[in-house]
């Protein structure tokens, strides 16, 4: 599994830019391809981490040096001092963080629950736009320097993908639609509660804000996402508005972004806010152990939906605490539109016109859209239906989309399939850059 913490849609949106064009070059450049990932994802085991060699103690931040490269070389390992390096440095001390929070409030020894070390990886790329878990580590890119920070300056960067492993390595929820989006909120939820942990601040006191001080200055944002007022975080002539919504009545049925996951995880984002503001004190201290113990307890498997999670809080929350509790968290849920355990009927999926390709670019921490259409009898209409004709998509279909990274789907006559970035061939490699643009063509110029 591996999951980006910048969504598809913002990353699109920020590349179809023109008043910064090195942002827009960074925002493409970051879908790139390279098979030493692409090897390591389908290796990779959901039951057990695979630990560098010259790893140690707890966790060990490594550096890509701007290559893709990954683990790296070694940077800083368990209670050395500070490198200098701001990036290691920075990474170093959030993994400490939230390291901390999983031993100490739950239990838990790192992402696997058996104590294997973390491991960490900086200076990923060319000003990488993304940070993301891949199944077996974390990942972070410096950003571009016109729209994004480094994305170890937030610390909740990192406690969001250190998340997404421990959903990995418990409930193992699906990167897609419900499933997904609730995956995407339990890194948000238990980022959060690191966050205010790190800073002394009870439920009253934080700001519920994610990724705050990703943007660089002059962007018109506070944050990436808010967990308590979904889709306010930003508005910025390259961003766009923040789409996420808050309530099932908003709910978005999309094919991009993996089912819309990064902007449906406002929903659940925001019962846990909620319902975290109404018990009062830490959040950590009794939201966050019923949260943790319905994603650990069993109830909770990879195909839950919203209504299944929340019937396993309710559930946790009555034997952890009691019925005050319990009704707490019914409320919370029902403030957005859930009823715990009665699934609500999300709308259709608005088809695409026939006689055209499209291509939609989703996924990444940023959850920003891409989206082209090229019609068949237009200029490079014949070499895209050639290039689509000799693809067996009943093979890339069968493939789990990745938390937090890009992936691709591609509708053509009857045939509509979502292909993770990693398992993109030079076929369908070169129709995305024929449909999206020239930026993906020299993203994806070195797909094998």
């Amino acid at each position: 599994m591996s999951c980006s913490f910048v969504p598809p849609y913002l990353l699109a949106r920020i590349a179809q830019s023109t008043a910064h064009p090195q942002a827009s070059r960074c925002s493409a450049q970051t879908r790139e391809l390279d098979s030493g990932l692409r090897a390591r994802r389908r290796a990779a085991s959901t039951t057990d981490l695979a630990v560098p060699e010259d790893a140690d103690g707890t966790k060990t931040v490594f550096t890509a040096a701007g290559t893709t490269r990954l683990p790296g070389d070694k940077a800083r390992g368990d209670d050395e001092p500070p490198t200098g390096d701001v990036a290691v440095d920075e990474a170093y001390d959030s993994t400490g963080a939230v390291h901390s929070l999983f031993a100490t409030e739950f239990g838990r020894d790192g992402i696997d629950g058996a104590g294997s070390p973390v491991t960490v990886t900086v200076h990923y790329g060319q000003r990488y736009d993304n940070a993301f878990w891949d199944g077996q580590q974390l990942v972070f890119g410096d950003g571009d320097g016109e729209v994004f920070e480094r994305f170890t300056k937030p610390p909740d960067v990192l406690f969001h993908e250190f998340t997404h492993g421990v959903t990995q390595f418990t409930a193992d929820l699906v990167y897609a639609d419900q499933p997904g989006a609730l995956n995407e909120s339990m890194s948000d939820c238990f980022a959060a509660m690191a966050k205010q942990q790190l800073l002394g601040q009870t439920a009253q006191e934080a700001d519920w804000l994610i990724g705050e001080g990703l943007f660089v200055p002059g962007v018109d944002a506070v944050a990436l996402r808010s967990m308590l007022e979904p889709g306010t975080a930003y508005d910025d002539p390259v961003l766009g508005k923040d789409p996420q919504v808050g309530s099932m009545s908003d709910y978005v049925e999309t094919r991009a972004d993996n089912g819309g996951v990064h902007l449906n995880s406002g929903i659940p984002n925001r019962a846990f806010a909620l319902l975290a503001l109404s018990l009062g004190g830490h959040s950590w201290e009794v939201a966050g152990q019923i949260w943790y113990a319905a994603l650990t307890g069993g109830s909770v498997g990879p195909r839950t939906q919203f209504a299944g999670f929340g019937a396993a809080t309710v559930e946790a929350a009555e034997r952890l605490f009691g019925s005050r509790e319990s009704k707490l968290v019914r409320d919370a849920w029902g403030e957005v539109g859930i009823v715990p355990g009665v699934d609500v009927p999300t709308p259709p999926r608005v088809e695409t016109p026939a006689g055209a390709v499209r291509v939609v670019r989703s996924g990444g921490f940023a959850g920003i859209v891409r989206e082209g259409v090229l019609a068949l009898d237009g200029p490079g209409g014949a070499e895209v239906a050639d290039l689509l004709d000799r693809t067996d998509f009943a093979g890339l279909g069968e493939q789990r989309p990745d938390p937090d990274r890009f992936s691709y789907t591609f509708v053509y006559g009857d045939d509509e399939v979502t292909v993770p970035e990693s398992a993109l061939t030079p076929e369908l490699a070169r129709v995305v850059s024929l449909v999206l643009g020239g930026g993906d063509s020299k993203a994806l110029s070195d797909t094998p």
